[in-house]
């Protein structure tokens, strides 16, 4: 299991980070959920400022509390960036391989791909034997790279097709014109708060968050998102 972070609109990467650092270590977690901190690497996708369409990338293997500041990613300026801590749900999906965000190389572009939870059963509707990354899977089910949209209504419908066993499908796609969000749990997750994402508006930002980040903004500013809804932002 794993947590997402998304910002649109002015705001600090350092803070960022940090909130990201919060998350990982479960100094923010309020819920159900039975893990509360996520080692298991980290990574960051933003637009280079100055450059349209243009977007950088940084993995790394270890947790972002021993590589966050060391890292490009604090002193990034940048009016989008989307991070992603880990928790490997499986012990051999760990390394740089299975760290996000996940990427598939399109005509119009790359996509890139964040995911918090676990949905084992994907590879049977892509027509496979078994599972090799429930992740990479669910990005290639519900991302088709030859496009540069992610059709909201025809995703939900994928999700909802899905076979049971799954944790959750909240996820934060991207590719240079736009990014999405997508929150959707099974209404039988036994961890229903683990997996609700929240939003903070701004006057000048739009923040997405798996958790509450007292220091991003109070917490009675903060919004449960809907469920089984999917957020459509542009990035130009």
């Amino acid at each position: 299991m794993c947590r997402l972070l998304l910002a649109r609109g002015r705001f600090c990467a350092r803070s960022l980070v940090s909130a990201a650092i919060s998350m990982s270590e479960g100094h923010s977690a309020d819920h159900e959920g039975p893990t509360r901190c996520h080692p298991n690497g980290w990574g960051a996708v933003w637009m280079e400022a100055g450059a349209a369409h243009r977007l950088v990338v940084h993995r790394d293997t270890r947790p972002i509390s021993r590589s966050g500041e060391a890292s490009p990613v604090p002193r990034v300026e940048t009016n989008f960036m989307a991070l992603h801590v880990r928790h490997a749900t499986l012990p051999h999906t760990r390394g740089l391989e299975f760290t996000h965000p996940l990427e598939r190389q399109g005509p119009a572009g790359p996509w890139y791909f964040m995911h918090n939870g676990y949905l084992p059963s994907v590879y049977a509707l892509l027509g496979r034997e078994r599972s090799h990354f429930d992740s990479g899977e669910y990005f290639e089910y519900v991302v088709d790279a030859e496009g540069d949209t992610l059709d909201a209504r025809v995703t939900l419908e994928k999700l909802r097709a899905l076979p049971p066993g799954g944790t959750s499908g909240n996820a934060i796609v991207v590719n240079p014109r736009r990014a999405y969000l997508i929150h959707w749990t099974p209404s039988l997750t036994p961890c229903p708060r683990y997996f609700t994402m929240y939003r903070l508006a701004g006057s000048e930002s739009l923040i997405f968050s798996s958790e509450i980040i007292p220091a991003l903004g109070l917490p009675e500013r903060w919004e449960p998102l809907p469920p089984q809804h999917i957020f459509e932002i542009p990035l130009h």
